[in-house]
């Protein structure tokens, strides 16, 4: 009991004096999340819409892998990367083997099919009725599929937090791929993995804080824009 007391004092004292190595491992954490976020959206986002508006040859078989990718394990996604930018790989060629592209790049993957399937989810719940009036108003076909966005919102916004959830606190896909370098790919979970097996337990309690902390905000951050969204 008394070591977790002192390793959560110490903790705090690393967080609040501003210790570097920390600092280092929360910014490049927001960096590959943020960015692999921002990727999963830019994708997921249009097939979700897409999805959940349209009726296609085959439709059943894409939702039916999305909604597999969305279960996928994030280990397995982790070692197709790592087979597909290995140097013998067929991105090899790029060298981001070990770097926090190939990071950027698995977690965008793992987020992806959870922003488009909440994403068609959401879009699926608008009502019929909304869509045949706003069709009856005179809207063309762009400022129809707009307005049903907007209607559905607030379930888009559940996806990009689905979609960050997965991904701020996944550990296996980014070991294997990034490496967990020091100064270079050493994220908040792969940290804390490597800290606890250390033994240091002070510096693994606050990347543990700060991790916990950051997954508040941005919920926090999120559901206030859906309160926002109901007014």
């Amino acid at each position: 009991m008394g070591e977790i007391w002192n390793g959560t004092i110490e903790a705090f004292r690393l967080i609040f004096t501003g210790d570097s190595e920390v600092g280092g491992i929360v910014w490049l954490s927001l960096r590959v999340t943020g960015a692999a976020l921002v990727f999963a959206s830019i994708v997921g986002i249009p097939l979700g819409l897409f999805l959940g508006l349209k009726r296609f040859l085959g439709r059943r078989i894409v939702v039916a892998m999305l909604y597999t990718g969305m279960g996928f394990p994030p280990v397995v996604v982790g070692l197709f990367v790592y087979l597909f930018v290995s140097r013998s790989g067929p991105m090899g060629s790029l060298a981001w083997l070990f770097t926090p592209k190939a990071m950027i790049l698995a977690q965008s993957i793992i987020s992806f099919p959870l922003v488009a399937g909440f994403t068609m989810a959401a879009v699926m719940a608008v009502p019929q009725e909304f869509r045949q009036q706003v069709r009856s108003l005179g809207a063309n076909q762009y400022q129809i599929v707009w307005a049903i966005l907007k209607e559905a919102r607030v379930g888009v916004l559940i996806s990009i937090i689905a979609g960050f959830g997965s991904i701020i606190s996944e550990v296996g896909a980014v070991m294997i791929v990034g490496g967990n370098i020091e100064g270079s790919t050493r994220v908040l979970t792969t940290a804390i993995v490597l800290e606890v097996r250390k033994g240091v337990y002070d510096l693994a309690i606050a990347l543990s804080i700060i991790l916990l902390a950051i997954s508040f905000i941005v919920n926090v951050a999120m559901l206030r824009l859906q309160g926002k969204a109901f007014d």
